[in-house]
């Protein structure tokens, strides 16, 4: 149950980032980042892939929702202590979200060039999420 907690606190962390992302978007700011030849947040965030494909969406955007959820679904499976419907539930989000890191990182390193720091922390949020999710997905195979 611990780590139940502490993938609903990830996804907390994670909505505060994808929060802070999404506002420096809108209004226009720079980041707070720091800036040499790998880091380089704004050139990340204001790339043709900081934004939904085809729209002025910011992609931190879409990290709102998916925390959203991934922090619903936490809370879900760490109240219920017994669900495996909501513990595979968790495992497949959270597997979507870790797909799609693993894009955007190859997008950073690959096409960019840079790495965005805020960027990272939220990659590295979804990654804890989702292998919190393993083991319950092992404990529920156990007890079906």
């Amino acid at each position: 149950m611990r780590l139940q907690l502490l993938a609903l606190l990830a996804a907390v962390a994670g909505l505060g980032v994808s929060i802070y992302l999404t506002a420096v978007h809108f209004a226009g700011v720079q980041p707070a980042c720091p800036v040499n030849a790998a880091i380089n947040c704004e050139q990340v965030l204001s790339s043709s892939y900081g934004v939904v494909a085809g729209s002025s969406v910011p992609t931190s955007a879409a990290g709102i929702l998916w925390f959203a959820v991934s922090a619903a679904l936490a809370a879900v499976v760490l109240l219920s202590h017994s669900a495996p419907l909501w513990s595979r539930l968790q495992l497949a989000w959270s597997a979507i979200g870790l797909v799609t890191v693993l894009f955007l990182v190859y997008l950073e390193i690959v096409r960019l060039g840079a790495v965005c720091v805020w960027c990272s922390v939220a990659h590295a949020l979804v990654l804890l999420i989702f292998l919190v999710a393993l083991p319950r997905q092992r404990e529920s195979r156990v007890d079906a």
